[in-house]
């Protein structure tokens, strides 16, 4: 078996890669990092370190790895023979992957089995994404034949990968939770192999949960967090009023998903539970600077805040604390990252109301509008 995958990075050697690895498949990791894929190709191993409660060690071997910016045609040669291609670049880079892919289509036999596409992306519904793209690129769009020759499906990932030591190589430091949830419908009888892969029939409700506890809650702290000075998100929690922030999110985010997707209270109670303990696993040395990262697309209409913030208010419910959290990811300003500048330039040249509207998408009939607006209104306060 082999499964071609995208980003070499520290989520694609740390989790998905693993993972298939573990499930018995010869990896080809693609990426444009020509540094990093020129490690991989040179070594024969690396090793992936789960930290926390139940600490160990794993070695993967048996991958081979290419540069999809100056090697497509080997790339395209791969994907073409596969089982499984998987994506962990980032929902933007989708569009660039895409055409890679319809070209391997094109070239795949229809005597193969049909080639299994999984984004591993923390978006919702990212496969999605990447579906609309490579199907784009045919020709004869959604009635294109190559599309006989594969199977789309969306996925729910969840592992925390913080910043890795400077000397550490190829390897890396993971927690030792994880989890990858895949809807199965797509599939029909011929599911793949991946025995730490969950298979589940309904993916919407693991995707919001995993997004709206894990990336809200995880955000959260670092934005929180950044605002009260904490080095480390540990440290950050470790702080009471940024717990109790953190807490009030987590509990406003679990009334949503509870309403709207009928988890049981006590069962959605102990997964918030469980993502405070990781948040603060001491063995996990991430800054907020590095979760902070990108404030511009964590405002965005439907992600990881205004996504549940403004569910809650069509449902009438509270949505103060994720308030909070925005106002906090507004003062966020980190030297490193180039979307601080824009996020600072854009709150000194629109109005509140223009802000909410354009870069939260909420839109003046919203219930959500008014408080949102007076939200970014408050953080002049702090400037």
């Amino acid at each position: 078996m082999k499964a071609v995958h995208f980003g070499a990075g520290n989520i694609g050697r740390g989790f998905v890669g693993l993972i298939l690895h573990d499930a018995g498949y010869e990896i080809v990791f693609a990426d444009v990092n020509a540094e990093l894929i020129d490690a991989l190709a040179a070594s024969e191993s690396y090793r992936v370190h789960a930290v926390g409660e139940n600490s160990s060690t794993r070695t993967v071997t048996g991958y081979r790895a290419l540069n999809s910016g100056t090697d497509t045609d080997a790339v395209v040669a791969e994907i073409a023979t596969a089982d499984v291609v998987t994506t962990a670049v980032g929902p933007t880079i989708l569009k660039f992957v895409a055409p890679v892919i319809a070209e391997a289509l094109g070239r795949r036999s229809p005597d193969l089995a049909p080639l299994t596409v999984m984004a591993c992306e923390n978006a919702i519904n990212a496969t999605d994404l990447l579906r609309a793209e490579v199907v784009g690129r045919l020709e004869g769009g959604d009635g294109a034949p190559e599309l006989a020759r594969v199977v789309f499906a969306n996925t729910a990932v969840d592992r925390i990968v913080p910043n890795q030591a400077p000397d550490a190589g190829l390897d890396v430091t993971v927690e030792d939770f994880f989890e990858w949830a895949i809807e199965v419908g797509p599939f029909g009888d011929a599911v793949p192999d991946i025995p730490d892969a969950h298979f589940v029939p309904d993916l919407a409700p693991y995707i919001e949960r995993k997004l709206f506890t894990v990336n809200t809650g995880h955000a959260t702290v670092a934005y929180h967090g950044w605002v009260e000075g904490a080095s480390t998100l540990a440290d950050a929690l470790s702080m009471p009023e940024v717990f109790a922030e953190v807490k009030a999110v987590l509990e406003e985010t679990k009334a949503l998903l509870v309403a709207k997707h009928e988890f049981d209270p006590a069962t959605q109670e102990a997964y918030l539970e469980k993502n405070l303990v990781r948040f603060a696993n001491p063995y996990l040395t991430d800054t907020p600077e590095r979760v902070g990262r990108q404030p511009l697309r964590k405002i965005s209409r439907h992600e990881r805040f205004i996504g549940p913030a403004a569910e809650l208010a069509e449902r009438g419910l509270p949505a103060e604390a994720l308030l909070r959290a925005v106002r906090a990811a507004l003062r966020f300003d980190a030297p490193g990252d180039p979307q601080t500048a824009e996020l600072a330039d854009r709150l000194s040249s629109l109005s509140p109301e223009r802000f909410a509207t354009e870069v939260c998408g909420i839109e003046p009939e919203h219930p959500l509008f008014d408080a949102l607006a007076g939200t970014i209104r408050s953080v002049d306060a702090y400037r």
